[in-house]
């Protein structure tokens, strides 16, 4: 039976979202059409798109027999995750053309790495990157030459921009297609054990440079369940990848033999088949529902708590932290993998990985399996592993699927439902007179889970390095950074600040971190309350703290509150000025349109506003 709560939280996610939803639905069908989209074009507009092509490919796109498939890629061979795409585009069209169908390469994206950029100037430009991308993905799906379209991607905004700009071409059939996590190196213990003697000077950089090689040492994804892992997670759970396809390293026999299926499998759901699936009927409410609870049980980024928001109102759909906060109340935590643990992902696999996960969540009523997929109806499709199969006539290796484990190969790392490492969810909604904001729990000890102490107010994170440096926080603190949201700098994640707050911890002192900025997947053992709304450069409260001031981060009742009177608080001016040095440089001049308009974090940091009210103009939405 499912959950009561479940239920409870996605029919009032589907009231709320009735008529947003409903002009979704009916922009995606005045988009659709029967037959390939190539054919409203004239010839002229035709000629243009298949003029580089042989005269077997031009036959093939003139005709109108053979869907063609878009190919979409975040390929570039600096960031070590999407490395792997750039052998996909021949595997693709020669696996679509096998399939009965055709395949072109119809746009690149921006992929920018944030383990690059973190605590750069150029990290500034992140989470908008995220908008950059979704327009890129509308430009390259815009020529309507195409009936599917294969989305390459992996990390951290670039799987959201991805769903974002692909949303919007609803009508589409569309399947994501990722390249793997790295193989294990360096455990991630020892990484963070490493970033901490460094920022105590008990080793230099080169030591530093050692460790972090040994952990970033290979093509793939990070090993890590920061926010590149937890959207491949996401893609299985709502049904967007094919099963089993997270997790598999790159330049493996089965990696190769998955990447070929899902070009057959967007020629088989194509428009011009009978198995028709377009993205809008697969991206729905219970279908979003399923991936916060994905993220949940697993302990997953703090980042989707913006990115859900926004790809779900690219879709219509209008999701808050109160149901994310509801939902994390009745889902158990039921991995464990760094930085909730010890494991990577690569042990996550091992254990069982998301097909065990999706089981024991099915079986709990945590998940809805009524759900359309790109896999075929039902979530259950993805409680299946995916295994190599004989090899096809030419000799290329094939992929089946089977059953998934029926019990976890390791209960340190992946356990079921009935006996999960905490009752709840990883994440919980804070708010009081400081605002709303996120917290991670899963990775906090639960002594930490309620911090008390007076405060430290900074308004950028190489403030508090130099503090810390200097001696200023050896003691029980709350430090509070400003001017990190959105608006104020494009909210970059502030990961420089955990290496000097554990070592203050790991010394005794009772510390936790307040901030309107982000700290995403790799959110650690220190309490921290993000993303705080509304950021202090709108007139959040945050922006009135002074040093000394008493504040409550509490956890367990979700409390976030300033030991400060109403009407003190109300009266007193900004305590630090925004720093306007963010503005210019390393391309940032170029986003200060965005940086105006940016949404507040719960309402997914957009800065791409949709207005559909325009098509109510009587389509029957029938998808």
């Amino acid at each position: 039976m499912l959950n009561d709560t479940l239920h409870r939280v996605t029919e009032r996610i589907i009231e709320r979202s009735a008529e947003t939803r409903a002009d979704y639905l009916a922009q995606v069908e005045a988009a659709r059409r029967q037959g390939p989209h190539r054919s409203e074009l004239s010839c002229g507009n035709l000629a243009h798109g298949f003029a580089a092509h042989d005269a077997k490919g031009k036959k093939a796109l003139a005709g109108g027999e053979r869907p063609n498939i878009a190919i979409v890629s975040a390929y570039n061979d600096m960031l070590s995750a999407h490395q792997p795409l750039g052998d996909y585009p021949p595997l693709l069209k020669a696996a679509a053309w096998k399939a009965g169908g055709f395949a072109q390469f119809a746009g690149g994206v921006p992929a920018m790495c944030d383990g690059v950029t973190q605590g750069q100037p150029g990290m500034d430009l992140s989470l908008f990157s995220r908008d950059v991308i979704a327009m890129a993905t509308a430009v390259a799906l815009s020529h309507n030459m195409f009936d599917s379209a294969l989305c390459l991607g992996v990390c951290d905004k670039i799987v959201p921009g991805l769903v974002i700009g692909a949303l919007a071409f609803g009508h589409l059939p569309v399947i994501f297609v990722p390249a793997g996590p790295m193989t294990s190196g360096m455990t991630n213990a020892a990484k963070a054990q490493a970033r901490q003697l460094y920022a105590q000077g008990k080793i230099g950089r080169e030591e530093l440079l050692q460790a972090e090689s040994k952990s970033y040492h290979s093509p793939g994804t990070c090993t890590f369940y920061g926010t590149a892992n937890s959207n491949q997670l996401l893609m299985e759970f709502m049904g967007l990848q094919l099963p089993g396809t997270s997790f598999v390293n790159p330049h493996t026999r089965l990696r190769g033999a998955l990447t070929r299926a899902a070009a057959e499998r967007a020629v088989a759901i194509s428009g011009l088949s009978d198995d028709y699936m377009p993205m809008a009927r697969v991206f729905d409410e219970k279908a979003l529902v399923n991936g916060i609870v994905g993220l949940l049980a697993s302990g997953g980024s703090t980042n989707h708590t913006i990115h859900l928001v926004a790809m779900g109102a690219a879709a219509g759909i209008q999701i808050n932290w109160d149901d994310m906060s509801d939902l994390s109340d009745v889902t158990p935590l039921v991995a464990r993998v760094y930085p909730n643990g010890q494991a990577d992902v690569n042990h996550f696999e091992a254990a069982g990985g998301i097909p065990f996960m999706i089981r024991e969540l099915l079986a709990a009523g945590l998940l809805h399996e009524d759900v359309h997929t790109i896999a075929g109806e039902g979530l259950s499709n993805y409680t299946q592993e995916a295994v190599l199969g004989d090899p096809d006539e030419n000799g290329l290796d094939t992929v089946r699927w089977q059953p998934g484990r029926d019990a976890s190969m390791d209960v340190d790392v992946l356990r079921p439902a009935a006996s999960a490492f905490a009752p709840t969810g990883g994440l919980r909604l804070m708010q009081g007179n400081l605002g709303r904001a996120m917290t991670k729990t899963s990775a906090v000890d639960p002594s930490r889970h309620v911090i008390e102490a007076p405060v430290r107010v900074f308004n950028s994170q190489h403030a508090v390095v130099d503090a810390f440096k200097a001696g200023e926080l050896d003691r029980d603190v709350i430090v509070v950074v400003l001017y990190q949201g959105p608006r104020a700098n494009g909210m970059p994640e502030l990961h420089k600040l955990l290496p000097p707050l554990g070592v203050l911890q790991d010394r005794g002192f009772r510390v936790a971190l307040v901030t309107d900025g982000r700290m995403s997947g790799a959110s650690g053992k220190v309490p921290s309350a993000i993303q705080v709304c509304p950021e202090a450069l709108t007139g959040g409260p945050l922006a009135k703290l002074r040093d000394g001031d008493i504040v409550t981060l509490d956890a367990t009742r979700g409390v976030l509150e300033a030991h400060v009177d109403s009407e003190t608080l109300a009266a007193r001016e900004p305590a630090l000025v925004c720093d306007s040095s963010h503005e210019i440089g390393m391309g940032r001049e170029l986003f200060a349109a965005m940086r105006r308009i940016a949404t507040n974090p719960e309402a997914g940091g957009n800065a791409l506003p949709i207005d559909r009210s325009v098509v109510r103009n009587g389509v029957t939405a029938d998808v």
